[in-house]
């Protein structure tokens, strides 16, 4: 019995948790480090701690000190949420060898399916059908490419402890595999401190379909339909749905009673999920068990009408299921979709973002749910993942949700940091996935970081509004603090004239020039283009305005001397450097190794005195529990390192010095 629960998580994950725990009956105790000390969770909690500083190994992932929390504060349960500590089988024993309830599966199950070799292993003698590999102890370089070349090309170089894509390669050229073997290793030491990997036969154009289960400790178990994660991005997933539009209901039952068989061989209890390859043909086949809540639950909340965090409070509690197999099964209606909102970069390779959210506000409206962590003008911290949101889309039929998604992307506004916002809404209105019949090569085949990037190249239109916002914004300023009238507002004494500005957009310098017409009608002219637009509203986040006969609106914020805007599918920031002095040009060719952004040096691989080649890498860094390369695009000479394994650096912080040859000489990642 507990009547009090800490919440081993934070962000998004610790809300959604806290939100369940209090609609019961629960007094939550949040934790959290020094970076998340004004963070949400930490502020709708009843209690909060302070674990550690901001590193997660420091914090979250110190499980002695989430226990001495719970203690301190009376708490008689820890939920772990999904992700840090929530699939360690020491830390649910540590949990229950303290007196306190995990409220998840017991430790056993979660050692037995947390490795992916010895689990495969576990589920062939279950008879649950698995994809063809190599799961065995040796693990040297050389028996590793033995077994991918037995197997036969194309290959998934997988971490055999790993999750979320990380530590995870697919290979389909031999020249390919020894590399991939090691950055594979490599990430895999690093984000789980297991080095094991495995091989698997890729199965090509195939989808990713996982069951829910739920057990509890009187013998029953069953599952909670199936969630379609096909759509990927370097096999991390950026959008679910439930149903799949590839099962139907004796798929569904197979796959279902496969889930289940695959559970019960753990004697497993709490929530968990089955994932599976589920290729063209109908067969299926069973890749890994993840002992916790997934990230992608609210959909079969959605579909189901259920609180699945609220069954985990019940089994932890030992009570039965709420409902039978049958009672389930009747309770599926309609639809949902969910979307990952991320604050990362992905006109330029998907780098993480950190730093502060100048404005944030999620769309709300009947069949929107938005799960987050967020509060306008927060500071995302380096030290954890990327994703800040989710979008939950449901409706009655696929058509509906995927519209309603659309919709909610359209009104999410999260200015300050580039956010994957627009690439997603890219991918839910591709005609392709309209249509529902894709595999998990949809991001490469139809949507490559190319055409993203083309796609976000500022429209002549685009950058008319943001010159006419920042102009309008100044003079609506200037009137303000100097008391005057609004209808001296742009007055003039003589004929409209041209008002000259300098915008910059990331690395493109825009000349445009501004001219007031009266009665808030402006003409800007971009690029030889001349654009005539009347601003009906400026009232932030929303600017409405009128262009060719057609009135519209934009959401945009003014931050000092720049803007952020988005609109049509573009969503940028603008500087006015048409008073800033000239600055130097920043030569590529310079030779200085300057960090993408902030993030922690992971590995140095050159010395100073030595000479390195084109492609070659330097340096390692890790920004989000994501590995990025730093390589130089030329031959040179190292002059100097100034960084150094272990040390957090900040974005174009110097970390080497290189001696240019004839090319300039250019980070890369």
């Amino acid at each position: 019995m507990f009547d009090r629960v800490l919440i081993a998580n934070r962000g998004e994950i610790a809300v959604r948790i806290i939100r369940s725990c209090q609609s019961l009956g629960y007094s939550t105790v949040a934790v959290y480090s020094g970076a998340d000390r004004e963070a949400l969770h930490v502020a709708l909690a009843d209690q909060a701690l302070c674990i550690g500083p901001g590193p997660a190994a420091q914090s979250y992932l110190a499980g002695d000190k989430l226990i001495a929390a719970a203690k301190a504060s009376g708490a008689g349960a820890i939920h772990p949420g999904y992700g840090f500590l929530s699939e360690r089988s020491d830390f649910a024993q540590a949990v229950q060898g303290a007196g306190l309830v995990f409220i998840g599966p017991d430790w056993q199950a979660i050692e037995a399916m947390g490795n992916k070799s010895s689990a495969k292993i576990r589920m062939l003698a279950a008879g649950v059908r698995c994809v063809p590999g190599y799961q065995g102890d040796a693990q040297s370089d050389a028996s590793l490419l033995a077994e991918a070349i037995k197997i036969g090309l194309p290959v998934m170089v997988k971490a055999a402890a790993g999750g979320g894509g990380r530590g995870m390669r697919l290979v389909q050229e031999a020249a390919d595999l020894l590399a991939a073997i090691q950055s594979a290793r490599s990430e895999s030491v690093n984000a789980f401190g297991d080095g094991q990997l495995l091989i698997e036969k890729a199965v090509l154009q195939a989808r990713h379909v996982e069951i829910q289960v739920f057990g509890d400790r009187h013998g029953n178990l069953v599952h909670i339909g199936e969630r379609d994660c096909s759509v990927q991005r370097r096999h991390q997933k950026l959008v679910e749905e439930s149903p799949s539009p590839a099962v139907d209901d004796a798929l569904r039952a197979r796959m279902g009673a496969a889930a289940v068989a695959a559970a019960r061989a753990v004697d497993y209890v709490g929530a968990g999920t089955v994932e599976f390859l589920l290729a063209r043909d109908g067969s299926f086949y069973f890749l890994e068990m993840n002992t916790r809540l997934q990230v992608e639950h609210p959909v079969t909340e959605a579909v189901y009408d259920l609180d699945l965090v609220a069954w985990q409070l019940r089994v932890a509690r030992g009570e039965a299921l709420p409902l039978s197999q049958e009672a389930i099964n009747a309770r599926r209606s309609g639809w949902a979709m969910e979307v990952r909102l991320c604050t990362e970069d992905p006109a330029n390779d998907f780098l993480p973002q950190t730093g502060r959210l100048l404005a944030w506000q999620p769309p709300q409206g009947r069949g929107m749910r938005v799960d987050h962590g967020l509060q306008q003008g927060d500071t995302v911290p380096v030290f954890y993942d990327s994703m800040q949101a989710k979008l939950i889309a449901a409706g009655e039929t696929r058509e509906e949700a995927r519209r309603k998604l659309l919709q909610m992307l359209d009104q999410t506004l999260l200015l300050g940091l580039p956010s994957n916002r627009d690439y997603l809404r890219q991918i839910i209105a591709h005609p392709v996935f309209a249509q529902g019949d894709f595999s998990t090569s949809f991001v490469i085949e139809h949507l490559s970081p190319e055409s993203f990037a083309a796609s976000q190249v500022p429209t002549p239109l685009h950058i008319a509004l943001a010159a006419l916002l920042l102009y309008r914004g100044q003079a609506l300023a200037l009137q303000t603090d100097a008391a005057l009238d609004a209808e001296l507002l742009e007055w003039q004494s003589s004929a409209p004239s041209q008002v000259p500005m300098l915008l910059q957009c990331g690395e493109r310098s825009l000349r445009v020039s501004v001219s007031a017409l009266g009665d808030s009608h402006y003409r800007a002219e971009v690029e030889g283009q001349a654009l005539d637009i009347q601003i009906l509203e400026m009232q932030f986040p929303t600017a409405r305005f009128m262009h060719a006969g057609l009135a519209a609106k934009a959401s945009y914020m003014v931050a000092g001397s720049s803007v952020y805007l988005s609109y049509g599918g573009q969503t940028l920031s603008y500087a006015d450097t048409t008073l800033a002095p000239v600055a130097k040009a920043a030569a590529l060719g310079d030779g200085r190794m300057l960090a993408p952004m902030d993030g922690k040096v992971l590995r140095v691989l050159v010395t100073a005195g030595e000479n390195v080649t084109k492609g070659q890498a330097l340096a390692v860094l890790e920004a989000m529990k994501i590995e990025f390369v730093i390589s130089s695009s030329a031959d040179s000479l190292v002059t100097a390192v100034s960084c150094q394994a272990g040390q957090q650096v900040r974005a174009r912080q110097l970390l080497i010095s290189l001696a240019p040859g004839q090319k300039e000489v250019a980070a890369s990642l």
